[in-house]
């Protein structure tokens, strides 16, 4: 069974994936690479950001269209297994993953809720900055994209 996309009522807390039956990217890879890492499984948790746009992310296109943007910087958890990405969830640019991060590195999958988060507004506030736009409306665009995922999937 395929667990839809949506975020747990605790995106810090991985272990919701299982009781709310759903789950991001984040909380999905950081369930598994817990759960490699008490089987003594060499998994890494990664963090990346890439530009998310229409194509690799389906169902954001229209939204980012509404904010004049072609794409937004959008973090992004994985696995790695001995330098090969995995990606379980379905965020694809191509041969089912993305191609290129524009920011890479190896989290704890406890560091999925807030260093995230702070990691991540950091990587948009920077961006919007160096193209003369406000953080803040970027990031509200990208909360944005989001509900548009959840609201695909149905969560």
């Amino acid at each position: 069974m395929l667990l839809p996309y949506g975020r747990n009522t605790d995106r810090s807390d991985y272990r919701l994936v299982l009781d709310e039956g759903r789950g991001t990217c984040s909380t999905k890879h950081a369930l598994l690479a817990a759960l490699a890492r008490e089987h003594d499984r060499p998994v890494e948790l990664r963090l990346g950001v890439y530009e998310m746009d229409g194509l690799n992310t389906p169902g954001v296109g229209p939204v980012l269209r509404r904010h004049g943007m072609d794409f937004i910087p959008e973090a992004h958890c994985y696995l790695a297994y001995r330098d090969v990405r995995v990606d379980l969830t379905g965020v694809v640019e191509a041969d089912g993953q993305i191609l290129a991060f524009l920011h890479e590195e190896e989290i704890e999958p406890r560091q999925i809720g807030a260093y995230k988060t702070e990691r991540h507004r950091e990587f948009v506030r920077h961006w919007a900055m160096a193209r003369s736009l406000e953080p803040e409306t970027v990031w509200r665009a990208r909360e944005e994209c989001i509900q548009a995922l959840s609201v695909r999937e149905g969560a």
